[in-house]
């Protein structure tokens, strides 16, 4: 005789409000206590058992697998890690349906003419879009004999994000970013061949530690929307460009690297720097400086200079 207490599996199938299939389906999986067994092999349940069973069903409102659930029955500080990878997930899955929202708009919203070329940009791009290709693009773009730290750190500054929540005109210039980068092999073996026609004995962890530092200055000047001018900037643009080639700092060298800057500036990379500018276009301000913009700042600095001086 069992005490009054105890249900059978049809009978905590009525309290909790679940088929007895569902309840089979959690006990065979050893989530629900069984309390005791009858002389026929019958499963008997006590209270603990409604009480766990309305627990996995919160869980399983919540969308995590029943793998998930065991653990979070067997350990409670599961719980946690377990609500951290949903989220995760979900996050993945909201910047996937935003992208795709805006590519929607972008091919509806276009002409007739342009549809094929935006439909062949568009759908060379994940959803949610990755950044691999243009990592794989600087990191082909960059001297092999760079340390692995400012590799991190330039990538860091280079590569940017999609926006979390794109307009169409965002996600069109990421696809053309993107498709940009694809054409990773033919673009780096062009900037290689350039580098090294001007490179000498160019000391490459120099010249970018310095550049760093140059072109954070720079940006303080760009978010000040100051034009470029002769300031700490530029001699530390310059001096960067001096110190990873063994020289001095002086009026002819600037002559000379104002040239060199000239001779190896490279369309492919004018472009990549455009579009990341647009990209980071915000209707409340102007774009967030970039290492191209910060760039073509010092450059434009150093031409300025240069022909001032010019005799």
């Amino acid at each position: 005789m069992f005490p009054a207490d105890l249900w059978s599996i049809g009978e905590l199938a009525e309290h909790a409000g679940v088929t007895v299939k569902t309840v089979r389906f959690y006990s065979d999986r050893g989530l629900l206590p069984e309390a005791a067994r009858s002389a026929g092999g019958h499963r008997r349940y006590g209270p603990e058992a409604l009480d766990q069973l309305r627990l996995i069903r919160s869980l399983r409102t919540l969308d995590l697998p029943v793998s998930e659930v065991g653990r979070i029955l067997d350990r409670e500080d599961a719980l946690e890690d377990a609500i951290a990878g949903q989220l995760k997930e979900l996050g993945s899955q909201l910047a996937s349906l935003r992208w795709r929202e805006a590519a929607l708009q972008l091919i509806r919203d276009c002409t007739v003419e342009e549809r094929p070329d935006r439909l062949r940009l568009i759908g060379a791009v994940s959803a949610p879009p990755s950044t691999a290709a243009l990592a794989r693009f600087w990191r082909g773009v960059l001297p092999a004999r760079l340390p692995a730290r400012l590799v991190s750190a330039i990538l860091d500054e280079a590569v940017p994000q999609p926006p979390a929540d794109p307009t169409p005109a965002q996600v069109l210039t990421f696809a053309r970013l993107h498709a940009l980068a694809s054409e990773a092999l033919r673009h780096t073996e062009n900037c290689r061949s350039t580098a090294r026609n001007h490179e000498g004995d160019l000391r490459p962890a120099v010249l970018y530690e310095g550049l760093g530092e140059a072109y954070a200055l720079a940006s303080a000047n760009l978010r000040a929307q100051r034009p470029p001018h002769e300031d700490g900037a530029l001699d530390c643009f310059v001096s960067a460009h001096a110190r990873a080639r063994g020289l001095r700092d002086t009026p002819d060298f600037r002559r000379q690297l104002s040239g060199v800057l000239a001779q190896t500036a490279d369309p492919v990379m004018a472009r990549y720097w455009q579009l990341t500018k647009e990209l980071s276009a915000s209707p409340s301000g102007p774009p967030e400086p970039n290492m191209g913009t910060a760039h073509y700042w010092l450059h434009t600095a150093l031409d300025s200079q240069v022909a001032r001086s010019a005799p």
